[in-house]
């Protein structure tokens, strides 16, 4: 329910913040907008409306005179402005049929025209950059760098070439930053050459673009292969009092070698409630420690885990820096956008909607993750709204587009067309998203 709450609230602000662009754009030309709805009110059903909810009208008779009609319709997919004299996706052609008023969208100059239609995904992005600089001013930043840090590959990683222990230096030329954005950047740049330092040496891995849909789809191809450092032992665990000191790195449990952690995991799951002998390197000695493992493969220590480097930010620094992690954002979109028109890729298959959106909310409260997330959706709606499909921002930014280059205003007509091909496209586009997540909740 707390999932469900977020994803409300989260996509209520962002569709609010960009009707608003409409909105002040056309109310700064004062061109009239006749409706400004939160939801879609199909049918004329409503949660609520500054016309048509009795009570309100009750309380505040002088809203019927608005010239803009408030309200919250019943179907959550989306919201709209409906804007005096423009064809949209209310499909009113009565509107057309009147002489022509110099409050209505058609009426005014094609640039006035064009910011209207632009301001919403104005809005998206200007909403993104300050959502980050909020976030980089009250929390900074923090990532496991990927300089210095070997991976512990997934199956597939392995079947690409990669090995325990290798750290990657650069792919396609492309020196990565961020250790917890290898696999996306992996697929999003298409990367045929990965060059790894393996032991002492650098290798050069080609990558096999058949294996790209896995990628995709796979889960976590890359963690750090952590080395089992001990930093404490547990005083209520099952080797409390032993000789293991801080530093010591352990190599072999019973002769049987260990390079990281994730490799112990099973070795030490082999002596569940035995005991063992631990090959501990400290400093220039190796020793031989007899250890217990627990019921549920355990020894009872708190391991030394990979340094992430952080960063605060003042609020003059932060926006700077939440302006360049907007423009990193939306590259990184643009990318996986890239991606989703080669059906080669196999990307398509992990367009979701609002249950994928869902997914990726956390079930107890995070401030953080929920003002990360809602700046990441806000620049997917403007990208998404910026589409050259007619029914979406960009199609009208398109037509607006040839009619200033041509001085030719396309006909009535051809819009009202051209927005029928652009709800079906959408709604296209809304089933294989919606038939993707209900294949995942199947498998």
């Amino acid at each position: 329910m707390l999932k469900v709450l977020q994803v409300i609230l989260a996509l209520s602000i962002l569709i609010l913040v960009h009707e608003a662009g409409h909105f002040c754009f056309a109310k700064l030309f004062r061109i009239r907008v006749e409706k400004f709805f939160l939801f879609f009110d199909l049918g004329g059903t409503f949660l609520f409306s500054t016309k048509r909810s009795r009570w309100f009208v009750r309380l505040f008779p002088k809203a019927l005179q608005w010239e803009t009609e408030y309200g919250i319709g019943w179907l959550p997919l989306g919201g709209y402005c409906k804007i005096a004299g423009m064809i949209d996706e209310s499909m009113d052609t009565e509107q057309l049929k009147r002489e022509p008023q110099d409050w209505e969208f058609r009426t005014h100059n094609p640039w006035q025209r064009l910011l209207v239609m632009a301001g919403g995904v104005l809005y998206n992005f200007i909403f993104a950059i300050l959502v980050y600089i909020g976030i980089m001013a009250i929390w900074g930043d923090s990532y496991i760098p990927n300089e210095g840090t070997r991976i512990y590959p997934s199956e597939l990683a392995r079947q690409m070439g990669f090995k325990t222990g290798d750290m990657i230096l650069s792919m396609d030329g492309y020196k990565p930053e961020n250790f917890g954005m290898l696999q996306a950047d992996l697929a999003r740049r298409k990367v045929r050459k990965v060059e790894v330092l393996r032991d002492n040496d650098t290798l050069t891995l080609y990558m096999d673009h058949s294996l790209l849909p896995k990628v995709l789809e796979a889960d976590l191809m890359f963690e750090p292969a952590i080395p089992f450092v001990v930093d404490s032992v547990l005083a209520a665990g099952v080797n409390a009092g032993c000789s293991l000191h801080k530093g010591d790195r352990v190599s072999a449990f019973s002769g049987i070698g260990v390079s990281c952690v994730q490799d112990a995991r099973s070795v030490l799951a082999s002596f569940a409630g035995k005991d063992c002998e631990a090959t501990v390197l400290r400093g220039s000695d190796t020793l031989s420690l007899p250890l217990q493992v627990d019921s549920a493969g355990r020894i009872g220590v708190i391991l030394k885990m990979p340094e992430a480097r952080s960063r605060d930010y003042s609020l003059a620094e932060a926006v700077p820096a939440g302006i360049k992690l907007t423009g990193e954002t939306l590259g990184g979109y643009l990318r996986d956008l890239r991606l989703l028109v080669q059906p080669s890729s196999g990307a398509y298959k992990s367009v979701g909607s609002f249950i994928a959106i869902g997914q990726v909310f956390p079930s107890s409260w995070d401030w953080y993750r929920f003002c990360f997330l809602m700046a990441l959706f806000s620049i997917m709606l403007g990208v998404m709204n910026l589409l050259p499909i007619p029914g979406l921002d960009g199609g009208h930014i398109v037509f607006t587009i040839y009619e200033i280059v041509t001085g030719r205003k396309p006909s009535d007509g051809f819009m009202i067309a051209a927005q029928w091909i652009g709800m079906i496209l959408l709604m296209a586009l809304m089933l294989l998203a919606f038939g993707n997540d209900i294949g995942r909740l199947i498998h």
